[in-house]
């Protein structure tokens, strides 16, 4: 199996998020990854599948993923059935911090326990 293959799911997360400037190359058992990604989370996404795929210190990828906007971890568009502390679950692992997701919306939350669907909101670093 060649590395391009093995690390075919990444390449598909890759473009399912629209990766930017996104370069593959293969040379000498190694695979090399570059691209621009959105915001944080998503780069957080691609070295999660890396390390699902080649372990912690996979010696066969090189990836050089950098970030559009670093001023904010992501932005979440609201989905129904979504609360603030489910949200901050998913991106924190702890449902504690929809405060801080709350904090970061003010400007169109003025309840912590109102969301709408299609609300794109800011969630903030960490």
């Amino acid at each position: 199996m060649s590395v391009k293959a093995k690390y075919q799911a990444v390449l598909n997360l890759g473009e399912q998020l629209g990766i930017k400037e996104g370069n593959v190359v293969e040379a000498e058992g190694v695979l090399k990854i570059k691209g621009e990604a959105q915001t944080q989370y998503e780069k957080d996404l691609i070295w999660d599948k890396i390390k699902e795929i080649g372990g912690e210190q996979p010696a066969d990828i090189m990836a050089n993923i950098s970030v559009g906007d670093s001023s904010v971890y992501h932005r979440h568009v609201v989905k129904s059935g979504d609360s603030l502390s489910k949200i901050a679950k998913h991106y924190y692992g702890d449902p504690m911090k929809y405060k801080q997701i709350f904090s970061a919306n003010t400007n169109i939350l003025s309840n912590p326990d109102i969301i709408h669907p299609d609300q794109v909101l800011i969630i903030p670093n960490g």
